[in-house]
């Protein structure tokens, strides 16, 4: 298992098991969210309050994209030929096989997906997602805020999109991450240790 956290349940060096009351969550938990909105920091924290491995997309997807072939070079190559929206698109498949297969390695633990991964304009690959997540009972979308234009706003503050292709709004405003959702936590005005609370918080409102 490809854990970021880079623990073991065996090294010794803690106590590993879980708080009662954790023990109410079905794992795994899964972070969805726009690129910026914090989701791997976030998870890190979730999954070593619960004692749960971490495991970040952006850490093993290059894996499973190669399973199917992918020759990840050719799509930089693109990606600096014909722009990133081009290659974005490009790009889609992979993702949604991606997620396939971290939720089939990864069944009890913290993971956070790519801001492109949970979003899919393609309804055969979405159908896809939303069947890999579909028995998953805690899936948190994270936003900076419930107002579109201001998430948009704070994500922009916090990096620039790709002059070709404003991401941050297309994450924001496409539906695909509002139907997978199974709560959602704004995190503007937090800190990350803050929307960890508010994660952890909600999702044993969700379990009980």
């Amino acid at each position: 298992m490809v854990a970021s956290s880079g623990r073991s349940p065996s090294s010794g060096m803690q106590d590993w098991r879980m708080p009662l009351q954790d023990t109410l969550v079905i794992p795994p938990v899964v972070l969805i969210g726009p690129v910026s909105v914090g989701k791997s920091t976030v998870a890190g924290l979730l999954a070593d309050r619960m004692g749960w491995p971490h495991v970040s997309m952006d850490a093993v997807c290059a894996g499973y994209y190669t399973e199917i072939s992918v020759d990840q070079a050719v799509a930089q190559r693109r990606e600096h030929a014909e722009g990133v929206r081009v290659a974005y698109q490009s790009w889609k498949p992979l993702e949604a096989y991606a997620v396939e297969r971290i939720l089939a390695d990864h069944q009890h633990a913290v993971i956070d997906l790519g801001g492109g991964h949970s979003v899919q304009e393609d309804p055969t690959l979405f159908a896809r997602v939303r069947a890999a997540l579909a028995p998953v009972r805690n899936v948190a979308l994270l936003l900076p805020s419930p107002d579109p234009e201001e998430s948009v706003r704070i994500l922009t503050e916090r990096s620039a999109p790709p002059e070709d292709f404003d991401w941050h709004r297309h994450f924001v405003t496409h539906p695909s991450n509002g139907v997978l959702a199974k709560l959602v936590v704004y995190t503007a005005g937090q800190t990350p240790s803050q929307t960890c609370d508010a994660v952890y918080q909600r999702l044993f409102r969700t379990a009980s």
